[in-house]
């Protein structure tokens, strides 16, 4: 079963042509945090997320999977709809709906100069999809779950397979986590080392029981355990 499950995850990202590997490029780094709402199986959040690895950006990630009852009203009430992905950016006072035009923002605010975003249209909503289907559409649908103190914090990349897995719990939970991209040429990747002794991710840390773990099979089930809500 685990290795079923590590050969779909990394078959959604091939079918993603690896979006999300590679930090490829960063400009102006945003003073106070990127908000996003959105839910992991979401081809359009896919998008966003890409973006965010690419651009070597961070973002509190507030998961909102279908049936969800902790973010999706509350973005309902704050943007007047559940429409997925939406970000809050505070830096530049702006919060918006649609995927091609919260990417077009992140590179125009974050990106270095002449950096453009990928191809637009409807491929990447079709391989997207795609890439859903593979996973059997985990990430979508949430479970019973008891809300932390605090966001959890996940060092992660788009692309990795193994980090998915990780995303795709969390938002089933709804737990809140500050996401923390080190993409393949992440200038941030030697930090990574200094503090947690080698580059592997994803890499969770529960700052509410001071718990800090690897592999991603520990961290599902790490997850489960510690929010899992008890019926």
């Amino acid at each position: 079963m685990r290795s079923l499950d590590v050969a779909s995850s990394l078959a959604a990202t091939l079918v993603r042509f690896a979006g999300g590997l590679n930090a490829d490029a960063s400009g102006t780094r945003p003073a106070e945090p990127l908000t996003l709402y959105e839910f992991e199986s979401c081809p359009f959040c896919r998008k966003v997320r890409e973006a965010l690895t690419a651009l070597d950006l961070d973002a509190l990630v507030l998961p909102c999977p279908k049936r969800g009852r902790r973010y999706r009203p509350e973005l309902a009430r704050r943007g007047g709809k559940e429409q997925f992905p939406y970000l809050v950016d505070p830096n530049a006072g702006i919060e918006m709906y649609e995927s091609d035009d919260i990417i077009d923002h992140l590179y125009a605010e974050y990106g270095p100069p002449g950096a453009r975003p990928g191809p637009k249209g409807a491929l990447p909503v079709v391989t997207g999809s795609l890439a859903s289907a593979l996973r059997a559409n985990q990430g979508t649908f949430a479970r019973p779950s008891t809300a932390p103190t605090e966001p959890l914090e996940l060092w992660s990349y788009e692309a990795s397979p193994y980090c998915r897995i990780v995303r795709e719990r969390l938002c089933e939970r709804e737990l809140p986590y500050r996401l923390h991209n080190v993409g393949k040429g992440s200038p941030r990747r030697d930090a990574f080392v200094k503090r947690f002794g080698r580059m592997q991710v994803p890499y969770l840390l529960d700052p509410n029981t001071g718990k800090g773990l690897f592999e991603s099979a520990e961290i599902v089930a790490y997850l489960d355990a510690t929010y899992g809500a008890r019926r």
